[in-house]
């Protein structure tokens, strides 16, 4: 990680690559989506989040698919944007916009739990990184069919896969082990953190399973 504490002159072009990733992470697609497609606030609806999920609760799956597809997307795009000017803007882009999703300023700084983004950050790092959280999340939930525990297992795991897989180059830039890591732990402590309630609810066996009719 680059020392951002440094002098500004040096150190102006980490914040922006920070600030970038938040802007972009904190756009609201789920909740454009649902206003566009006339079901209003989708703060409103189900569970209140702005992810994929509770858009799905409206009954409309492509404006779902969609909302999973530009989460997804802006993770990706914050990273391989920043990228290009080396690893450790890509990091910080990355971060950035985790932050952005998870606590936008335009919605009060409450946003979603990150895990669309998490997964198209991780994606961007390195596409098997990303790829092995997604086959671990589809395996967690085929065998437990809980979606948060899924997302949860799937992120705590994501920083082991980053350090541990090979070398795979972004936006033309290799990056080493540890920068891939310290964003996957990075992630998956923001992730895990958005889950608190999801946690609290497993512990206590009143998490809903996949499939089954909320409450």
């Amino acid at each position: 990680m680059p020392d951002i504490l440094g002098s500004l002159s040096f150190t102006w072009p980490f914040y922006a690559a920070a600030l970038l990733g938040y802007l972009l992470g904190s756009i609201p697609f789920g909740l454009v989506l649902a206003r566009l497609g006339g079901y209003g606030d989708i703060r409103q609806v189900g569970s209140g989040n702005i992810g994929a999920t509770n858009v799905l609760r409206t009954g409309n799956k492509p404006l779902a698919l969609a909302t999973l597809l530009l989460d997804t997307g802006k993770g990706a795009a914050a990273v391989l944007i920043a990228a290009r000017f080396g690893p450790d803007m890509a990091v910080l882009a990355g971060g950035g916009a985790m932050l952005g999703h998870t606590f936008p300023v335009w919605l009060k700084f409450k946003g979603g739990k990150g895990v669309a983004t998490a997964l198209g950050t991780l994606l961007a790092i390195a596409w098997p990184v990303g790829l092995a959280a997604c086959l671990t999340w589809l395996a967690t939930a085929l065998l437990f069919r809980y979606s948060s525990l899924s997302a949860l297992v799937a992120m705590a795991l994501s920083p082991v896969y980053a350090w541990a897989l090979a070398q795979f180059p972004v936006a033309g830039t290799y990056w080493s082990d540890l920068q891939r890591a310290e964003l996957a732990l990075f992630i998956a402590a923001l992730v895990i953190l958005r889950h608190h309630q999801n946690i609290r609810r497993l512990l206590k066996g009143e998490e809903p399973r996949i499939g089954a009719k909320k409450a």
